[in-house]
């Protein structure tokens, strides 16, 4: 995983970023301040891309810093703070995209919300592809034997990522629909969980079979 990348916001497109893009500083051998703990969070996620699934504890991290747990330490005050560097990322990265593609896509009829849908959802297949540690996270894999407290952070996650699909849908509901409010937030509970369905399904593979795999026909299937 490269560790010169900057700290990013999400751009115009709907490419999402990698944890790669915490920090663009060139490699020093003291690293500024702030520096030190965009390293940390880059080897727990470059750990975590290792599909064994073993938990990752604090001494085989400062392990693979070459530093003592001490020294992670004057950088986050537990474990759990780590773990909530990267569910930060991921919700910026996400959400800011899922902005962005909500104010691109505009128009009139329920193919909007549709495709706004569409688009949010392949958005974060790309994000989970595109980051498998973050995957792990994203579906709990990684946390198990944590801090309750960033599992739930998570479940608030896909909570919002089904509340911004349900307002797509809403938003433009089909003029004839007797139950606009219902019907979009039934067709995003189902959103939601297909989108969580494709995560764990690649995470169980060992990041072998894409999330992404059928994505538009089975999204065709999906948003009917």
């Amino acid at each position: 995983m490269p560790e010169d990348h900057t700290a990013h916001q999400p751009d115009e497109t709907d490419s999402p970023a990698s944890v790669g893009d915490l920090s663009a500083s060139a490699v020093r051998k003291r690293p500024k301040p702030g520096e030190r703990r965009i390293q940390i969070l880059q080897a727990l996620a470059a750990m975590l891309e290792q599909p064994s699934g073993e938990r990752i504890t604090t001494a085989a991290l400062a392990s693979k810093l070459d530093v003592s747990e001490a020294a992670l330490y004057r950088h986050f005050a537990s474990k759990a703070q780590m773990f909530e560097g990267l569910i930060e990322f991921i919700e910026q990265s996400v959400f800011g995209l899922a902005n962005q593609i909500v104010e691109r896509e505009q128009g009139e009829g329920a193919e909007v919300g549709a495709r706004q849908c569409a688009r949010i959802i392949a958005m974060l297949v790309q994000f989970a592809e595109k980051n498998p540690g973050m995957a792990r996270v994203m579906v709990g894999d990684a946390l198990v034997f944590e801090n309750e407290r960033l599992q739930q952070r998570m479940n608030q996650f896909f909570d919002k990522v089904e509340s911004i699909l349900k307002q797509c849908l809403r938003n433009h509901a089909d003029a004839s629909s007797l139950t606009p409010t219902v019907d979009a937030q039934v067709r995003a509970a189902v959103l939601s969980a297909f989108v969580v369905g494709r995560l764990q399904r690649f995470v169980r593979s060992g990041f072998k079979r894409p999330a992404s795999e059928n994505l538009e026909p089975s999204l065709a299937v999906v948003l009917g």
